[in-house]
């Protein structure tokens, strides 16, 4: 069972079926060899657990996504998971409804970190450690479960064009868990739109509270921002074993995880930690610290994308 699927809802965490998340969880966690990674993916904006079209069970959470579109990559099948091996680990698909307006959505994923940290904690009281990876508002999912949860309950969160904002992140730091887990921030300015619409929208009352696309320029020896569309980042990388080309668009939401070479790159940062170690990769990485206010990136000269907004 490389793959279970679990959903928020108002009562707690539930399967897509009739069976008890509470057995279809521990049956995982038992069949589990001691030391396999345990992976909790978490979509961001626009889908939703309830509605067959939008759900993300058949899109990017899933094995083999039921949906025919070039953007639509298995998160699952890309991190190593689904190919017989016995001690691949678990990974679990982590659905919570998104599909509301932005405004909703924001005040949903808070909520559904916290279902998200009792997940956790149960991996915990089993002996294992969690490891995320998250895509826009999902990382706000992410971080805001951290303060629910002890020290040592979340070895690393791969957070991917996250949507939420730099007070958050730090009050998120600022707890056992937040203190202890490994957060790679991976950014990019492709994203900038999207960061600047989360910005005017979301807070437009907290001016310099910036989102966290913007980087929180080292304040924590855990926390890591990774700038992907930045050539010395790309080049240093790649002097790591991962190749990772230019962005060929100013805009792009999901490059976290459709540029080529990402998921090598998400794959070593779960699989191989040593390989992967903060202190590592911030010694060869630049220093991507915001000195100011959060501020666009400038015009690369690429061009916009003609193809419609997608799920986040």
């Amino acid at each position: 069972m490389p793959l279970i699927r679990l959903n928020v809802s108002e009562t707690g965490l539930r399967t897509p079926g009739a069976a008890s998340a509470e057995a279809v969880l521990s049956e995982a966690l038992d069949r589990l060899p001691p030391g396999s990674p345990v992976v909790v993916m978490i979509h961001g904006y626009k889908f939703s657990p309830r509605r067959r079209q939008h759900t993300p069970h058949r899109h990017i959470l899933a094995l083999r996504p039921g949906i025919d579109d070039p953007r639509v990559v298995s998160w699952p099948r890309h991190l190593g998971f689904g190919k017989g091996d016995p001690n691949e680990g678990l990974a679990i698909a982590f659905g919570w409804e998104a599909r509301r307006t932005i405004w909703q959505a924001y005040a949903e994923a808070g909520r559904a970190g916290r279902a998200l940290a009792e997940l956790i904690e149960t991996i915990d009281a089993r002996g294992a450690r969690a490891n995320i990876i998250a895509h826009s508002l999902g990382a706000r999912v992410a971080l805001a479960a951290l303060p629910h949860l002890r020290r040592g309950a979340v070895r690393r969160a791969v957070l991917l064009s996250a949507a939420e904002f730099t007070s958050s992140a730090q009050s998120a730091l600022d707890s056992p868990a937040g203190r202890w887990a490994e957060i790679i921030n991976i950014t990019s300015g492709e994203n900038t739109l999207f960061d600047l619409l989360l910005h005017g929208f979301v807070r437009p009352h907290r001016p310099f509270d910036r989102p966290v696309g913007a980087g929180l320029g080292g304040v924590a020896p855990n926390w890591l921002d990774m700038r992907i569309d930045r050539p010395d980042t790309r080049d240093a990388l790649a002097g790591l074993g991962f190749r990772i080309p230019a962005p060929e668009r100013r805009v792009c939401h999901w490059s976290g995880y459709l540029r080529p070479g990402m998921f090598a790159l998400h794959r070593a940062l779960i699989r191989q930690p040593e390989r992967t170690a903060i202190a590592r990769l911030r010694a060869v990485l630049p220093d991507v610290s915001v000195s100011g206010p959060f501020r666009p990136q400038r015009n690369t000269g690429l061009p916009l994308p003609s193809e419609p907004i997608a799920p986040l």
